[in-house]
């Protein structure tokens, strides 16, 4: 059984300086409570892996404006002005990734591979400073796993031994990540007795969480 824990209890957790990888599409399917409270701590110097970072006021888009991040690796920003404008000013150092390629390396670090082979990016700016590979007369860029210190994941449903159940397409980045970070925190919407989730329903194995993010009051 897992004892679940406050949000900013879990927000202590995470030291200055660590490498989030958070997962989402646009704030569907982040932890949002989570994201307050790291927030409301006033985190810095953070790197946050994820597939793009929302927009202002929303999901990661408050990480971004609250400061608390030095670096992003992601597959875009194009709705956050705010990431943009401290991108430029060189307050935030931003890393784009393929979307592709940006789950893949993620998976990589999960599965313990040494990277994965890919030709998107060659002959483009992205191949500078890469190892390529040739494999039957056809070029890859080889690109290295992305690690994390901790995963941060939405979950729809959590039994009380951590198996997870995802909704939809807030299922996106979040069980990939889950096998990469050495620390998983994950954000249930609520928390259900073990064998209400169908084992079919069960995407991320509760051996894989370390910690549950309790319900709010009024259970949401």
């Amino acid at each position: 059984m897992k004892q679940a824990i406050k949000a900013g209890d879990a927000a202590e957790l995470i030291p200055d300086g660590s490498t989030l990888l958070i997962g989402g599409f646009m704030g569907v399917g982040s932890p949002h409570r989570l994201i307050d409270a790291i927030v409301e701590r006033g985190a810095r110097n953070l790197t946050v892996v994820a597939n793009d970072t929302a927009m202002p006021g929303k999901g990661i888009g408050k990480l971004i404006t609250a400061g608390c991040l030095s670096k992003v690796i992601a597959s875009h920003i194009g709705l956050n002005p705010e990431t943009q404008q401290k991108m430029i000013s060189g307050e935030i150092n931003v890393d784009l990734v393929p979307q592709g390629t940006l789950v893949e390396r993620i998976r990589a670090a999960g599965v313990g591979l040494g990277g994965i082979l890919t030709p998107t990016g060659l002959g483009t700016l992205v191949e500078e400073g890469k190892q390529i590979v040739t494999v039957n007369d056809q070029r890859f860029l080889l690109e290295e796993p992305i690690h994390g210190d901790f995963a941060l994941i939405a979950a729809h449903q959590a039994d009380y031994v951590g198996n997870l159940e995802y909704s939809l397409t807030a299922h996106n980045f979040n069980p990939i990540m889950a096998l990469a970070g050495k620390t998983v925190i994950a954000e249930p919407h609520t928390i259900v007795p073990i064998g209400v989730i169908s084992p079919d329903s069960v995407k991320t194995p509760g051996v894989l969480v370390d910690h549950l993010l309790e319900r709010q009051p009024d259970g949401s």
